[in-house]
């Protein structure tokens, strides 16, 4: 909505960053770690995690897409991209772990995860009303109805807030799924302690994107509230 602003590019400028440097890592990471073999198919890895926790009702299915691998907690489905499906390499277990991990955080009941997924009709609905109150704002600023364009930007400020919090709950989740599938792996014997290294490189990777998107929604909360504070500091000058 800002973003012709130069404060505001400027603002966010070092999450732009980590999330231009993270995207470039994953890419690199799943290429090269996609010709380490791992001797299993992500899709038979992900089901010997899921049953190795007693999810044996948990299902794994195959999506179209590139990296397009997701759990749905409410079909309680693990979906994997056709790469993570078939590939029999270490980016694809690695993968396909990290998504059975979220399912083991599911039957577990992951606090964290109960939280995040609460908050996700929250985050959106407040990410895209949030949008529309603060412009609604931005547009009613200087004019007759300068307490309520305030209101308003406030408002919107408050629904963002919303996207804030879920980044913010969702860091554990994915750093707890990681760790929960490297670990799983090891114990399952699916990989050995030396080949953890090529796993972890993938999972750490993707874990930047997450750092990232958080940050950036932090850094966008910032610059709304200060533009919030500068209009009224503007409106009571007058």
């Amino acid at each position: 909505m800002f973003i012709y602003d130069p404060v505001f590019l400027l603002m966010l400028s070092p999450a732009l960053l980590l999330a231009f440097f993270a995207q470039w890592r994953v890419s690199q990471s799943y290429a090269e770690m996609s010709q380490v073999p791992a001797g299993i198919s992500g899709a038979q890895a992900a089901r010997q995690l899921l049953d190795a926790s007693g999810l044996h009702d948990v299902q794994v299915e195959q999506v179209p897409g590139r990296l397009t691998d997701h759990y749905d907690p409410r079909s309680k489905v693990l979906r994997l991209s056709s790469e993570v499906y078939r590939g029999t390499s270490m980016a694809a277990v690695g993968i396909a772990a990290h998504e059975a991990g979220h399912a083991i955080q599911d039957a577990d009941q992951y606090t964290p995860m109960l939280i995040r997924n609460l908050a996700v009709p929250v985050a959106n609905m407040g990410s895209n009303i949030g949008s529309w109150l603060m412009l609604g704002g931005l547009m009613l600023m200087g004019s007759a109805n300068n307490a309520l364009a305030s209101n308003l930007f406030l408002a919107g400020i408050i629904g963002f807030a919303g996207t804030v919090f879920f980044q913010l709950v969702n860091l554990p989740v994915e750093f707890d799924a990681s760790n929960r599938a490297k670990r799983q792996l090891v114990e399952q014997g699916i990989i050995d302690p030396r080949q953890l290294r090529s796993v972890s490189k993938v999972l750490n990777a993707a874990a930047l994107t997450y750092v990232a998107a958080t940050l950036q929604a932090i850094l966008t909360l910032g610059y709304y509230v200060l533009m919030f504070l500068r209009s009224r500091d503007r409106s009571s000058s007058r």
